[in-house]
């Protein structure tokens, strides 16, 4: 699953891959921006550890993976 975070103050979002469903990802926003964590914590497919202070939080955009096209096929 791709997950774009936009950080206050900063001028690029972060993006990641993550193995998590929509809905884990739904409820770990929803924990964050509730108040009951501190930081809103991502582990990407790598194995990389993303954390963002909640308050710091301006959006994130919760979709499908996107396909990378390799090659010079018809569009």
């Amino acid at each position: 699953m791709e997950v774009k975070i936009g950080v206050q103050h900063a001028p690029r979002e972060l993006v990641l891959e993550t193995e998590l469903s929509a809905e884990e990802l739904e409820k770990a926003v929803s924990d964050a921006l509730t108040g009951k964590t501190q930081l809103l914590s991502l582990t990407d497919t790598k194995g990389r550890k993303v954390l963002v202070p909640t308050d710091r939080l301006s959006y994130v955009d919760i979709g499908e993976p996107s396909i990378r096209k390799v090659g010079f096929g018809a569009l």
